[in-house]
């Protein structure tokens, strides 16, 4: 037998948190002295304090922990429950993972401030162009809404091209609209160009207009670091007697397998104020 204090010391938890089990009945002494009221633990307890925190980790609440472990609840419930559980923690990582690559983009955006090259920005004339698109809509025009939403999009159409046999498509080419909810939600249109002729089956295929004006700058690397080179551009567009004229388009010039490859021409059409 073990004292509260050697139990929690081998079971590396504070001996308040086994006061605490012991009040809600979750993990009972084996043996509470009758005169001193000391309590003792054997090492098989040690199994079942393993469980309660390990569950606990996962996110579940003492009561359910406690309905757990005395068996309130099937097997295949309990696989269900921590299937679930598992799920929930994948995305809240995956969420947890997009926040931190925000994070990163903002602070460089900060660090870049006064630092890159407005003389990178061309103005000129984009041409029309013949595309094929698929559109999704997007709760914002902020990376974290737009990267679920084109990325399943641009899969979708290059694998419908291919099955319409397709050739010669390329590059990507995304452009947006305001969605007209009122909501800051933007309209995601997912483009490739493509050959006169072309048809398939569920895609829009159509002429997209060009813009008479537009101040464009490359951008190099993932996506979803584009933060400082469209900022870049906005500084450039408001030193220049310029205003911009809508959602700026992006001309994917380069698309490896790693984004940090990535070549991007970004378009923003632009009028003189």
């Amino acid at each position: 037998m073990f004292t509260i204090g050697d139990f929690a010391r081998h079971g590396r938890v504070s001996v308040r948190m086994l006061r605490h089990y012991d009040a809600i009945g979750l993990l009972r002494p084996a043996h509470v002295d009758p005169h001193s009221g000391y309590r003792f633990y054997s090492a098989d307890q040690l199994a079942r304090l393993n469980r309660v925190i390990a569950l606990k980790d996962l996110g579940f609440t003492l009561e359910q922990v406690a309905a757990i472990l005395d068996d309130e609840i099937g097997a295949d419930e309990l696989r269900g429950m921590l299937r679930l559980r598992q799920a929930e923690l994948e995305t809240a990582l995956e969420e947890a993972r997009a926040r931190l690559a925000q994070v990163g983009a903002r602070l460089r955006a900060i660090e870049s401030e006064g630092r890159m090259s407005t003389q990178d920005v061309v103005v000129k004339k984009i041409p029309a162009v013949r595309i094929a698109e698929l559109s999704g809509t997007a709760g914002s025009f902020g990376p974290k809404d737009i990267s679920p939403v084109i990325g399943p999009l641009y899969e979708e159409l290059c694998g419908r091209l291919e099955a319409a046999g397709v050739t010669g498509f390329g590059p990507g080419i995304a452009y947006y609209e305001d969605a007209g909810r009122g909501d800051g939600s933007v309209v995601v249109h997912a483009g490739m160009t493509v050959p006169e002729g072309t048809a398939a089956e569920g895609v829009l295929v159509h002429v997209l207009p060009g813009i008479e004006e537009a101040a464009t700058i490359v951008h190099r690397g993932s996506m979803d670091g584009i933060l400082p080179t469209v900022q870049t551009l906005a500084s450039w567009i408001d030193t220049n007697g310029y205003r911009s004229a809508g959602y700026a388009r992006e001309l994917y010039l380069e698309c490896p397998e790693d984004p940090a490859g990535w070549v991007a021409e970004i378009q923003e059409p632009i009028t003189r104020v």
